[in-house]
């Protein structure tokens, strides 16, 4: 398996991973899915200030994982939520895992702090998934998403990644190199 920082041209590939998401699932409260020029911005944007990575194997995509903006305001800048998806055939192969540990390394050298999980709940796969990896649960937010007719609830989960030291602006990222990560 190789994981490596997505393109825009990967976008009708993470289309085809995310699509059953949207229509057959509540993991995500999106009600309809992206057209691919969205898909392709989604990515753009994402890669202006946040990881956004793909898994491979044999050169197909089998998951993505992205990290992005917890909260706008600038007091937030060292925390960041993340979003993982693999494609339903590869699931338990321990491939949004790699695609964690890999966003990890590079949020920790971006100076980030705290990586957050929004799950809707229950969802005991993802919860579970996220546990092993040392995510602790912070806030259970009752019926706050509507989709498929029903009332959902939110689990927020929390891992701290940093150290705490003393902040630095990270609006540098900008001039952030994958290479290292590659």
């Amino acid at each position: 398996m190789l994981i490596r920082v997505a393109k825009q041209s990967d976008a009708n590939d993470i289309l085809k991973i995310y699509t059953p998401y949207v229509k057959k699932t509540n993991v995500t409260f999106e009600y309809d899915v992206p057209t691919l020029v969205e898909m392709e911005k989604r990515i753009a944007m994402t890669l202006k200030k946040y990881p956004y990575l793909v898994a491979e194997i044999n050169e197909d995509i089998v998951g993505y994982a992205y990290a992005s903006c917890f909260h706008e305001r600038k007091a937030y800048q060292w925390a960041c939520e993340l979003s993982v998806y693999v494609n339903e055939k590869y699931h338990g192969q321990g491939i949004a895992r790699h695609l964690y540990e890999s966003l990890f390394e590079i949020l920790k050298d971006m100076h980030i702090e705290m990586v957050y999980a929004n799950i809707t709940h229950p969802n005991i796969k993802s919860e579970s998934f996220h546990d092993k990896l040392g995510f602790k649960t912070v806030a259970i937010f009752q019926k706050c998403g509507y989709k498929f007719n029903e009332w959902q609830d939110v689990v927020w989960k929390e891992k701290r990644i940093g150290q705490f030291r003393k902040p630095c602006d990270i609006e540098w990222f900008s001039n952030f190199s994958y290479k290292k990560y590659i």
